[in-house]
């Protein structure tokens, strides 16, 4: 019903974006800002807001307002654990880096820092926030509905890469 005096090419987008068990779309406002670094100056951003009603996004600047998906994924739910369990949970977001004239271009948002580790190359600009308690309530329920990840170490045969000393 709601949807209905809506174009049918937004439907689908629409759709995209809903928040499911494993997928919350986020809205993510990054400020640009000038940091220094020694003698020279850089042109970066930071987050100033992180909404998860993307709905704002008529009411924001429209350079600096972007929505990404927070997937979550089976085989990352020890990174999860390790991130709800610390005293500070955070939500990382990837930006590619480009020229400072041009619109920052979101690469992923993701609650793994093992993720997260595969952009740490220079290439891209990692940022973190807080993570908002209603996320992190939905991932603590993804964490239940699939249950606890536990990496065990395989069982080697003894002995196993060891040299053999006479």
């Amino acid at each position: 019903m709601s949807h209905i005096n809506k174009p049918k090419e937004i439907i689908p987008k629409l759709q995209a974006m809903a928040k499911s068990n494993a997928v919350w779309p986020i809205g993510i406002i990054l400020q640009p800002i000038e940091k220094k670094v020694g003698r020279w100056r850089e042109d970066t951003f930071e987050i100033s807001g992180v909404t998860l009603n993307t709905e704002h996004q008529q009411h924001s600047n429209e350079n600096h307002w972007h929505v990404m998906n927070l997937d979550l994924y089976r085989d990352e739910r020890s990174d999860y654990r390790f991130n709800l369990s610390s005293s500070n949970p955070k939500l990382f977001i990837i930006v590619e880096q480009q020229s400072s004239d041009a619109k920052p271009k979101l690469v992923a948002v993701t609650a793994s820092q093992t993720a997260v580790g595969n952009y740490l190359d220079g290439e891209y600009l990692v940022l973190s926030t807080a993570l908002p308690l209603p996320i992190q309530a939905w991932m603590e329920a993804f964490i239940g509905r699939h249950g606890e990840l536990l990496e065990l170490g395989r069982k080697k045969r003894k002995g196993a890469g060891r040299s053999n000393e006479q």
